[in-house]
C-alpha cells in the first residue's frame, strides 16, 4: 500500500538512491503500456516556487519519446535488494523487452498523470513536464563533455513539477 506524503520528507533518501543506482523512471506508450528506464542523473528541488524533479534522458533512449508524447513520468526509488533489477532495466531497450513482465514488476496507477508507479518501490513521484531544456556542448565543461559525452549523444533535461510523492509501507 502506498500513502502519499511530503515530497520534502524522502529527499535525502532519494538522493541517496540516485548515487547508489536505485531509481527507475516510468513512462507510458500510446497505448499505456509501461516502459521503465534506470537513472543515475537526477535531483529534486524547488523552480519558480514549485517542487521538482529534475531527470535527464538522452534522445536515442526509448523513453525520451514516450515523455515527449505523454510530458509525464514518474520517478520510482527502490530498496538495495532490487538493485540488480534497476541495473538490467538500464541496459535493455522498453523497444525489445517489456521491462514489467521480464523482471515482474507491477505497474499502479497513478493519480494525476498517465504513467504509473511501480509497485515494488518505496517511494514514488508523479511529475509533469513544465520545462525542458536540451544540454548542448558549449554548455558542458570540457572534462566532463569528454567523459559523458563521447558519442555525442547529449541529454535533455526534463522539470517535472511533483504532483505526488507516495511511501510503501507494505
Amino acid at each position: 500500500m502506498k500513502k502519499e506524503i511530503k515530497y520534502i520528507d524522502v529527499m535525502e533518501e532519494t538522493i541517496e538512491a540516485l548515487k547508489e543506482g536505485r531509481v527507475l523512471v516510468c513512462s507510458v506508450d500510446k497505448n499505456n503500456k509501461p516502459n521503465v528506464m534506470a537513472i543515475g542523473w537526477g535531483s529534486i528541488g524547488i523552480i519558480w516556487g514549485e517542487p521538482i524533479f529534475f531527470i535527464f534522458i538522452r534522445p536515442s533512449r526509448y523513453t525520451f519519446n514516450l515523455i515527449e508524447k505523454t510530458e509525464d513520468f514518474t520517478v520510482n526509488i527502490f530498496e538495495e535488494k532490487y538493485k540488480e533489477i534497476v541495473n538490467w532495466c538500464g541496459t535493455v531497450s522498453g523497444r525489445e523487452y517489456d521491462k514489467f513482465k521480464e523482471k515482474n514488476l507491477t505497474p499502479l496507477k497513478s493519480k494525476y498523470v498517465k504513467s504509473p508507479v511501480v509497485k515494488e518501490s518505496i517511494i514514488s513521484f508523479e511529475c509533469k513536464v513544465i520545462a525542458r531544456m536540451d544540454v548542448k556542448p558549449e554548455m558542458i565543461d570540457k572534462e566532463i563533455k569528454e567523459r559523458m559525452y563521447k558519442s555525442g549523444d547529449y541529454h535533455r533535461v526534463y522539470l517535472g513539477k511533483i504532483l505526488a510523492s507516495y511511501k510503501n509501507f507494505t
